[in-house]
């Protein structure tokens, strides 16, 4: 058994513990950034910039679910290499992941760049915003590539079970955005400007620190042939592809919530978009768990341990509880700060404040959607990722969404959102019992498994 297939023994509920909470620290030292930069912006008391952060969110979120489907199939073929010994097929998936990443991700941001104008227009920005939105994000989308490199990078790690230096790749890039950010949106009086390109250093960092220990402590990349590229062309796309399609269900769905929100002010959407911004720093472990749980998972399905699968994924909702609960009661405790923070009042204030206390508990359910999408992409489902992303972030978003706005105004729209999270996620939790009621047959029928006794073969050959 291959020494660095860490989680096949010792408790899962620790695994899953010290993976979320280390891998949970670098997202928030991104997510924290965002957070600062937000705050920074309210601070310039220029309401149009603040909702012009909102609209671009929506779309920034779009680009970065490529990356996401990217590093969810690398960190799912290494993590199941390793678990059965392969440290030459890890290496080489590594590669080639990282590769395809880079060439289909750059195109993938092309595209986006070229129709930023509509697609800012789509989330119902207009006007001032509309150009605001647009100008920011034309700085930051060319850089979707770096932020590609730290993201699979990271999964490549995490596959390792060095979530540690996963963390420390996002951290550095934190610390580069947290210095940036003060110097040239005040100091140097670039405003929206300043911050877009404190994020554009911020993502060349995370890729560069994401990639020097994968060489330096793994020798975790080997170098590429064509023959290898096709040979792994098909197992990287089909986990990539629904995961890809499984990322961009959510900021589909948050475009709509987006355009909801539009139809009743930019201080409405400004609130959303403060709202989003204390969503991951508050729940940053629960948003860690589902990359942290996914090699876990891998790894015990790889070596055939079942048991473990479902021990995994028993402990890891037991765990998004307990954060939901504590975190959710500090939300709470915490809303006059938070009003004095972001000098909130009116629609704003009470969007902010009907978030945080009752209805982030209800962020549980995400929770649960994001285990269970661990468990169909490390357990050879990918495509039912795809099938309940979608139907959350349409059948579970929009006419939950209407129905909220048309009783409840602006802070109906959140109701409804997280009324039908909770629905799927009910959903997506059966389907996972039910997947991992039968492994062996996932696994026997799995691509992976084809690829594997493919490359056996060809080893007896020479």
């Amino acid at each position: 058994m291959a020494e660095q297939a860490v989680f096949l023994k010792g408790s899962l509920l620790r695994h899953i513990t010290v993976m979320s909470l280390t891998a949970s620290v670098g997202l928030m030292a991104v997510f924290i950034v965002d957070f600062v930069d937000i705050i920074f912006i309210s601070m310039l008391g220029k309401s149009e910039l603040a909702a012009a952060v909102g609209y671009a969110g929506a779309i920034l979120f779009f680009t970065t679910s490529f990356g996401i489907g990217m590093a969810i199939a690398a960190g799912a073929l290494v993590a199941r290499a390793l678990g059965v010994g392969d440290e030459d097929g890890a290496r080489r998936q590594a590669t080639n992941a990282l590769i395809y990443g880079i060439v289909f991700g750059s195109i993938f941001a092309a595209i986006i760049w070229l129709n930023l104008t509509p697609l800012a227009a789509l989330m119902g920005a207009s006007g001032e915003t509309l150009t605001l939105s647009v100008h920011y994000l034309k700085i930051i989308v060319p850089s979707l590539p770096f932020l590609l490199v730290g993201m699979v990078g990271g999964a490549i790690l995490r596959a390792h079970g060095d979530a540690k230096r996963a963390m420390m790749a996002t951290i550095w890039g934190g610390v580069v955005n947290a210095v940036l950010d003060p110097i040239l949106i005040f100091g140097l009086d670039l405003e929206l400007t300043g911050a877009a390109l404190a994020s554009v250093a911020a993502r060349v960092v995370i890729g560069i620190t994401a990639l020097v220990p994968i060489v330096r402590y793994y020798n975790g990349f080997t170098r590429p042939t064509v023959a290898t590229l096709h040979l792994d062309l098909r197992p990287i796309a089909a986990i990539a592809i629904p995961a890809i399609l499984t990322q961009l269900a959510t900021p589909i769905g948050q475009a709509y919530v987006t355009r909801s929100m539009a139809e009743f002010g930019e201080a409405a959407v400004a609130g959303m978009a403060i709202v989003s911004r204390i969503t991951p720093v508050g729940f940053g472990i629960v948003f860690a768990l589902s990359g942290a749980i996914g090699p876990i998972m891998g790894q015990n399905f790889g070596a055939g341990q079942h048991d473990r699968v479902r021990g995994a994924f028993r402990d890891g909702l037991i765990f998004t509880a307990a954060v939901v609960v504590v975190v959710s009661a500090l939300l709470y405790l915490l809303r006059p700060y938070i009003a004095q923070l972001f000098v909130l009042d009116g629609i704003s204030q009470t969007i902010v404040f009907l978030f945080a206390g009752p209805l982030s508990l209800l962020f549980f359910f995400n929770g649960v959607i994001f285990v269970a999408n661990a468990a169909f992409n490390n357990l050879g489902h990918p495509y039912y990722s795809t099938l309940v992303n979608w139907d959350r972030n349409t059948l579970g978003t929009i006419p939950f969404v209407l129905v909220g706005a048309a009783w409840f105004g602006a802070p109906g729209v959140l109701v409804g959102q997280y009324l039908g999270g909770a629905a799927f996620a009910i959903f997506a939790w059966v389907l996972a019992k039910r997947v991992m009621a039968a492994p062996k047959i996932a696994l026997e029928g799995s691509l992976f498994s084809r690829q594997s006794r493919l490359l056996q073969l060809l080893h007896m050959r020479r």
